[in-house]
C-alpha cells in the first residue's frame, strides 16, 4: 500500500501533534474571485458503480402564481466537486466536525503537465514549486492542477477507463501526500480529477495518509488554471451534514 521503506505517520487517533490551523487571510483584501466548482448535475461523471446515486431531483412544489418552487434532492455524498471528510478513509471526523476555521485557508496550486494519464505529483514537483514561490504555507490547501477538469463534460473521457475497467487519470503520489501532511503541515489536498489517488490505484494510499491524519480532501475541482500558483486563499463552502463522509462543496479562490 505504501512505497517500500517509507513509514507514513498519522496524527489522528495515533498520537502526535494535531493538524495545524490555517493562518488568517491577509488584511488588505482580495480583488479577484474564481469559482473552483463544477455545477452539480445529474450527468456529472460518478465513481464507477455509483451511477444509480447521481443527482436526482424531485419537484415538491411549483406554484407559478405565488412564485414558490422547491425540490427534494438525492445524491451520493461524493458527487461533483466535493469534500472528503476524514471519516471517509480511517479518520474519525465527519463533515460537521471539521472546524469552520479550517475552511478558509491558503491555496497553493501545483501544475502537473505530464502527458501520461497515470502521472503522479511527486515530492520533486513540490520542491520545484518551493524554489519558485518559497516554502509551502502551513495549514494550506495544496491543489493539483493536471488540466483534467476540461474533460468533465465527457464522462467517458473523464474516467478514461480501459478495456479492463481500470481508470487512468493523474493524482498525488503517496510520497507527496506524506511530505505535505507531515513535513509541510497541509490541512487539505485537492485535485481536478475523481480522486486524490491516481486512477489506476488499487489501495488508495493518498486517502489513507491524508484522511486518518485529520486532514480533508477536495476532488473534482475546476478552473485551477485561472488561479495563481501562490498567494491565493480558498474558501470551502461545505455544508455541516451530521455523520457525512463527504459533502458537495462550493470552493472559491480569492486573490
Amino acid at each position: 500500500m505504501c512505497a517500500p521503506g517509507i513509514v507514513f505517520a498519522t496524527h489522528q487517533g495515533g498520537g502526535g501533534s494535531p493538524p495545524p490551523h490555517a493562518p488568517p487571510p491577509p488584511s488588505q483584501g482580495f480583488t479577484r474571485r474564481v469559482d473552483l466548482s463544477h455545477p452539480l448535475t445529474p450527468d456529472f461523471p460518478t465513481w464507477p458503480g455509483e451511477e444509480d446515486h447521481a443527482l436526482k431531483a424531485t419537484v415538491l412544489a411549483h406554484y407559478r402564481e405565488s412564485g414558490y418552487y422547491a425540490r427534494a434532492l438525492a445524491h451520493a455524498e461524493h458527487l461533483g466537486t466535493h469534500l472528503d471528510a476524514p471519516a471517509h478513509f480511517g479518520g474519525t471526523a465527519t463533515a460537521e466536525a471539521i472546524p469552520a476555521a479550517w475552511l478558509v485557508l491558503p491555496l497553493a496550486v501545483v501544475r502537473l503537465k505530464a502527458q501520461d494519464p497515470d502521472a503522479r505529483l511527486g515530492v520533486d514537483d513540490l520542491l520545484e514549486w518551493e524554489r519558485k514561490h518559497g516554502r509551502l504555507p502551513r495549514g494550506a490547501l495544496v491543489a493539483l492542477d493536471s488540466g483534467w477538469s476540461h474533460r468533465a463534460k465527457d464522462p467517458a473521457a473523464y474516467r478514461n477507463m480501459d478495456a479492463k475497467g481500470v481508470m487512468h487519470f493523474p493524482g498525488f503520489s503517496a510520497e507527496a501526500a506524506h511530505f505535505l501532511v507531515v513535513e509541510r503541515g497541509a490541512l487539505a489536498l485537492g485535485t481536478d480529477t475523481l480522486s486524490l489517488d491516481f486512477g489506476a490505484s488499487e489501495d488508495f494510499p493518498v486517502h489513507r495518509i491524508v484522511l486518518p491524519a485529520g486532514r480533508f480532501g477536495l476532488e473534482n475541482l475546476a478552473h485551477l488554471d485561472r488561479v495563481p500558483e501562490a498567494g491565493a486563499y480558498a474558501f470551502v463552502g461545505a455544508p455541516p451534514v451530521a455523520g457525512a463522509s463527504g459533502v458537495p462543496a462550493r470552493v472559491i479562490a480569492l486573490f
